[in-house]
Protein backbone atom coordinates (compact mmCIF):
# COMPACT_ATOMS: atom_id res chain seq x y z
CA UNK A 1 0.00 0.00 0.00
CA UNK A 2 1.48 3.38 -0.96
CA UNK A 3 2.39 5.70 1.88
CA UNK A 4 0.40 8.92 2.26
CA UNK A 5 2.03 12.17 1.20
CA UNK A 6 2.67 13.22 4.78
CA UNK A 7 4.79 10.13 5.39
CA UNK A 8 7.49 11.29 3.00
CA UNK A 9 7.48 14.99 3.72
CA UNK A 10 9.31 15.35 7.04
CA UNK A 11 11.90 17.21 4.99
CA UNK A 12 10.06 20.50 5.23
CA UNK A 13 10.83 23.13 7.80
CA UNK A 14 10.90 21.16 11.07
CA UNK A 15 13.81 22.05 13.31
CA UNK A 16 15.72 19.28 15.06
CA UNK A 17 18.90 18.91 17.14
CA UNK A 18 21.96 20.60 15.70
CA UNK A 19 25.60 19.83 15.34
CA UNK A 20 25.69 16.39 13.74
CA UNK A 21 28.19 16.03 10.90
CA UNK A 22 27.48 13.28 8.40
CA UNK A 23 29.46 12.06 5.41
CA UNK A 24 27.23 13.37 2.62
CA UNK A 25 27.56 12.23 -0.99
CA UNK A 26 28.70 14.85 -3.47
CA UNK A 27 27.75 13.09 -6.68
CA UNK A 28 24.58 13.84 -8.58
CA UNK A 29 21.82 11.26 -8.00
CA UNK A 30 21.94 8.46 -10.56
CA UNK A 31 18.34 8.99 -11.55
CA UNK A 32 17.08 7.24 -14.66
CA UNK A 33 16.72 9.42 -17.67
CA UNK A 34 13.21 10.49 -18.53
CA UNK A 35 14.02 10.07 -22.21
CA UNK A 36 12.99 6.46 -22.59
CA UNK A 37 9.67 6.77 -24.40
CA UNK A 38 9.55 4.84 -27.66
CA UNK A 39 10.42 6.62 -30.85
CA UNK A 40 7.30 6.37 -32.99
CA UNK A 41 7.93 5.18 -36.54
CA UNK A 42 5.18 4.83 -39.14
CA UNK A 43 2.92 1.80 -38.79
CA UNK A 44 3.22 -1.18 -39.08
CA UNK A 45 6.74 -0.75 -37.71
CA UNK A 46 5.27 0.86 -34.59
CA UNK A 47 3.55 -2.37 -33.59
CA UNK A 48 6.66 -4.42 -34.21
CA UNK A 49 8.80 -1.96 -32.28
CA UNK A 50 6.47 -1.99 -29.29
CA UNK A 51 6.52 -5.79 -29.28
CA UNK A 52 10.31 -5.76 -29.45
CA UNK A 53 10.60 -3.19 -26.65
CA UNK A 54 8.33 -5.28 -24.44
CA UNK A 55 10.54 -8.30 -25.09
CA UNK A 56 13.63 -6.19 -24.35
CA UNK A 57 12.28 -5.25 -20.93
CA UNK A 58 11.32 -8.82 -20.03
CA UNK A 59 13.81 -11.03 -21.90
CA UNK A 60 16.73 -8.86 -23.01
CA UNK A 61 18.90 -11.73 -24.24
CA UNK A 62 16.18 -12.95 -26.58
CA UNK A 63 15.45 -9.37 -27.63
CA UNK A 64 19.05 -8.84 -28.73
CA UNK A 65 18.73 -11.72 -31.20
CA UNK A 66 15.33 -10.55 -32.42
CA UNK A 67 16.44 -6.94 -32.85
CA UNK A 68 19.67 -7.83 -34.63
CA UNK A 69 17.89 -10.15 -37.06
CA UNK A 70 15.24 -7.50 -37.70
CA UNK A 71 17.81 -4.76 -38.22
CA UNK A 72 19.94 -6.90 -40.54
CA UNK A 73 16.92 -7.50 -42.77
CA UNK A 74 16.44 -3.78 -43.41
CA UNK A 75 18.26 -0.86 -44.97
CA UNK A 76 18.51 2.87 -44.40
CA UNK A 77 16.09 4.64 -42.09
CA UNK A 78 14.10 1.44 -41.51
CA UNK A 79 16.96 0.25 -39.32
CA UNK A 80 16.25 2.92 -36.68
CA UNK A 81 13.38 1.07 -34.98
CA UNK A 82 15.21 -2.26 -34.48
CA UNK A 83 18.30 -0.31 -33.46
CA UNK A 84 16.28 1.39 -30.72
CA UNK A 85 15.06 -1.99 -29.49
CA UNK A 86 18.58 -3.40 -29.60
CA UNK A 87 19.87 -0.52 -27.51
CA UNK A 88 17.21 -1.07 -24.86
CA UNK A 89 17.87 -4.82 -24.75
CA UNK A 90 21.59 -4.20 -24.30
CA UNK A 91 20.93 -1.84 -21.37
CA UNK A 92 18.98 -4.67 -19.76
CA UNK A 93 22.13 -6.76 -19.97
CA UNK A 94 24.31 -3.90 -18.64
CA UNK A 95 26.27 -3.90 -21.91
CA UNK A 96 26.57 -0.15 -21.80
CA UNK A 97 29.18 0.40 -24.50
CA UNK A 98 27.21 -1.75 -26.93
CA UNK A 99 23.99 0.04 -25.98
CA UNK A 100 25.61 3.42 -26.61
CA UNK A 101 26.71 2.25 -30.05
CA UNK A 102 23.26 0.82 -30.86
CA UNK A 103 21.40 3.98 -29.85
CA UNK A 104 23.87 6.16 -31.72
CA UNK A 105 23.49 4.04 -34.86
CA UNK A 106 19.69 4.23 -34.51
CA UNK A 107 19.93 8.00 -34.25
CA UNK A 108 22.08 8.16 -37.35
CA UNK A 109 19.61 5.92 -39.22
CA UNK A 110 16.73 8.26 -38.33
CA UNK A 111 15.91 10.75 -41.11
CA UNK A 112 17.37 14.21 -40.60
CA UNK A 113 13.92 15.82 -40.59
CA UNK A 114 12.78 13.67 -37.64
CA UNK A 115 14.74 15.77 -35.22
CA UNK A 116 12.81 15.00 -32.04
CA UNK A 117 13.33 11.26 -32.51
CA UNK A 118 17.01 11.86 -33.22
CA UNK A 119 17.24 13.88 -30.00
CA UNK A 120 15.66 11.12 -27.91
CA UNK A 121 17.89 8.40 -29.34
CA UNK A 122 20.97 10.55 -28.86
CA UNK A 123 20.00 11.13 -25.25
CA UNK A 124 19.60 7.40 -24.72
CA UNK A 125 23.09 6.83 -26.11
CA UNK A 126 24.39 9.54 -23.79
CA UNK A 127 22.84 7.92 -20.74
CA UNK A 128 24.54 4.64 -21.59
CA UNK A 129 27.83 6.55 -21.86
CA UNK A 130 27.24 8.15 -18.47
CA UNK A 131 26.69 4.79 -16.81
CA UNK A 132 29.89 3.50 -18.39
CA UNK A 133 31.84 6.49 -17.04
CA UNK A 134 32.18 8.47 -20.23
CA UNK A 135 30.82 11.94 -19.40
CA UNK A 136 32.80 13.55 -22.22
CA UNK A 137 31.19 11.28 -24.81
CA UNK A 138 27.82 11.75 -23.14
CA UNK A 139 28.10 15.52 -23.25
CA UNK A 140 28.92 15.51 -26.95
CA UNK A 141 25.87 13.35 -27.63
CA UNK A 142 23.68 15.52 -25.42
CA UNK A 143 24.85 18.76 -27.00
CA UNK A 144 23.79 17.35 -30.36
CA UNK A 145 20.50 16.06 -28.94
CA UNK A 146 19.79 19.45 -27.39
CA UNK A 147 20.31 21.13 -30.74
CA UNK A 148 18.05 18.59 -32.45
CA UNK A 149 15.29 19.19 -29.91
CA UNK A 150 15.49 22.94 -30.36
CA UNK A 151 15.57 22.47 -34.13
CA UNK A 152 12.38 20.45 -33.84
CA UNK A 153 10.77 23.35 -31.99
CA UNK A 154 10.31 21.18 -28.89
CA UNK A 155 11.41 23.31 -25.96
CA UNK A 156 10.07 20.76 -23.48
CA UNK A 157 12.21 18.00 -24.94
CA UNK A 158 15.21 20.34 -24.96
CA UNK A 159 14.63 21.01 -21.26
CA UNK A 160 14.57 17.29 -20.52
CA UNK A 161 17.81 16.82 -22.44
CA UNK A 162 19.23 19.67 -20.35
CA UNK A 163 18.72 17.57 -17.22
CA UNK A 164 21.07 14.93 -18.54
CA UNK A 165 23.46 17.60 -19.80
CA UNK A 166 23.68 18.88 -16.23
CA UNK A 167 24.61 15.44 -14.94
CA UNK A 168 27.37 15.11 -17.52
CA UNK A 169 28.66 18.62 -16.81
CA UNK A 170 28.85 17.93 -13.08
CA UNK A 171 30.84 14.77 -13.79
CA UNK A 172 33.24 16.94 -15.78
CA UNK A 173 33.42 19.45 -12.87
CA UNK A 174 31.77 22.20 -14.92
CA UNK A 175 29.28 23.17 -12.23
CA UNK A 176 28.45 26.65 -13.52
CA UNK A 177 27.42 25.25 -16.88
CA UNK A 178 25.45 22.54 -15.10
CA UNK A 179 23.58 25.21 -13.15
CA UNK A 180 22.67 26.98 -16.39
CA UNK A 181 21.40 23.71 -17.88
CA UNK A 182 19.25 23.10 -14.82
CA UNK A 183 17.82 26.62 -15.03
CA UNK A 184 16.63 25.73 -18.53
CA UNK A 185 15.31 22.39 -17.29
CA UNK A 186 13.24 23.92 -14.50
CA UNK A 187 11.78 26.55 -16.82
CA UNK A 188 11.01 24.22 -19.72
CA UNK A 189 9.94 21.10 -17.82
CA UNK A 190 8.76 22.30 -14.40
CA UNK A 191 6.72 19.13 -13.85
CA UNK A 192 9.87 17.00 -13.98
CA UNK A 193 11.01 16.32 -10.43
CA UNK A 194 14.46 15.25 -11.56
CA UNK A 195 15.36 18.79 -12.57
CA UNK A 196 14.46 20.09 -9.11
CA UNK A 197 16.25 17.17 -7.41
CA UNK A 198 19.48 17.71 -9.32
CA UNK A 199 19.24 21.46 -8.72
CA UNK A 200 18.97 20.81 -4.99
CA UNK A 201 21.94 18.44 -5.12
CA UNK A 202 24.10 20.92 -6.99
CA UNK A 203 23.25 23.75 -4.60
CA UNK A 204 23.95 21.48 -1.63
CA UNK A 205 27.34 20.64 -3.13
CA UNK A 206 28.01 24.39 -3.24
CA UNK A 207 26.94 24.87 0.38
CA UNK A 208 23.79 26.83 -0.53
CA UNK A 209 21.53 24.90 1.82
CA UNK A 210 18.68 27.42 1.95
CA UNK A 211 18.22 27.39 -1.82
CA UNK A 212 18.71 23.63 -1.92
CA UNK A 213 15.91 23.21 0.62
CA UNK A 214 13.51 25.15 -1.59
CA UNK A 215 14.29 23.00 -4.61
CA UNK A 216 14.04 19.69 -2.77
CA UNK A 217 10.63 20.75 -1.49
CA UNK A 218 9.58 21.30 -5.12
CA UNK A 219 10.82 17.82 -6.05
CA UNK A 220 8.98 16.27 -3.11
CA UNK A 221 5.75 18.01 -4.05
CA UNK A 222 5.94 16.43 -7.52
CA UNK A 223 7.11 12.93 -6.55
CA UNK A 224 6.59 12.55 -2.79
CA UNK A 225 7.46 8.84 -2.77
CA UNK A 226 10.70 9.06 -4.77
CA UNK A 227 13.40 7.57 -2.51
CA UNK A 228 16.16 9.65 -4.09
CA UNK A 229 14.25 12.79 -3.16
CA UNK A 230 13.96 11.51 0.39
CA UNK A 231 17.68 10.71 0.57
CA UNK A 232 18.69 14.15 -0.69
CA UNK A 233 16.19 15.87 1.59
CA UNK A 234 17.74 14.15 4.58
CA UNK A 235 21.27 15.12 3.57
CA UNK A 236 20.25 18.77 3.15
CA UNK A 237 18.49 18.69 6.51
CA UNK A 238 21.37 17.16 8.44
CA UNK A 239 23.93 19.53 6.94
CA UNK A 240 21.67 22.36 8.05
CA UNK A 241 21.65 21.04 11.61
CA UNK A 242 18.13 19.61 11.44
CA UNK A 243 18.88 16.08 12.55
CA UNK A 244 15.30 15.17 13.46
CA UNK A 245 14.04 16.14 9.99
CA UNK A 246 16.87 14.16 8.40
CA UNK A 247 16.10 11.10 10.49
CA UNK A 248 12.40 11.17 9.58
CA UNK A 249 13.17 11.64 5.90
CA UNK A 250 15.55 8.67 5.77
CA UNK A 251 13.16 6.51 7.79
CA UNK A 252 10.47 7.31 5.24
CA UNK A 253 12.76 6.12 2.42
CA UNK A 254 13.16 2.76 4.17
CA UNK A 255 9.39 2.51 4.64
CA UNK A 256 8.63 3.49 1.03
CA UNK A 257 11.22 1.26 -0.67
CA UNK A 258 12.23 -1.54 1.72
CA UNK A 259 15.13 -3.65 0.51
CA UNK A 260 16.14 -1.19 -2.21
CA UNK A 261 19.58 0.35 -2.67
CA UNK A 262 18.07 3.66 -1.56
CA UNK A 263 16.83 2.04 1.66
CA UNK A 264 20.30 0.61 2.31
CA UNK A 265 21.83 4.06 1.84
CA UNK A 266 19.22 5.58 4.15
CA UNK A 267 20.08 2.95 6.78
CA UNK A 268 23.79 3.84 6.48
CA UNK A 269 22.97 7.51 6.98
CA UNK A 270 20.83 6.72 10.02
CA UNK A 271 23.67 4.64 11.48
CA UNK A 272 26.01 7.62 11.06
CA UNK A 273 23.47 9.90 12.69
CA UNK A 274 23.08 7.58 15.66
CA UNK A 275 20.01 6.85 17.76
CA UNK A 276 17.41 9.48 18.39
CA UNK A 277 17.88 11.01 21.80
CA UNK A 278 15.08 9.78 24.11
CA UNK A 279 13.11 12.59 25.70
CA UNK A 280 13.99 13.17 29.32
CA UNK A 281 11.47 11.97 31.91
CA UNK A 282 12.47 14.76 34.28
Amino acid sequence: MPLPLAALLPLLAQIGPTGTQIQAPLEMPKHKSVLVQPVTPPSPAATRLNECLTLARNEPTAAVDVAEAWRNSLKGSQRAAPGHCLGLALTGLARWNDAEAAFTAARDDTPANERADRARLGAMAANAALVEGGPDRALALLDTAHGEALGAGDAHLAAEVAIDRARALVALKRDNEAAAALTEARAGAPENAVGWLLSATLLRRQGKLGEAQGYIEKAAAITPLDPEVGLEAGVIAVLGGRDAAARRSWQSVIAAAPGSDSAKTAKQYLDQLGPDAAPSSR
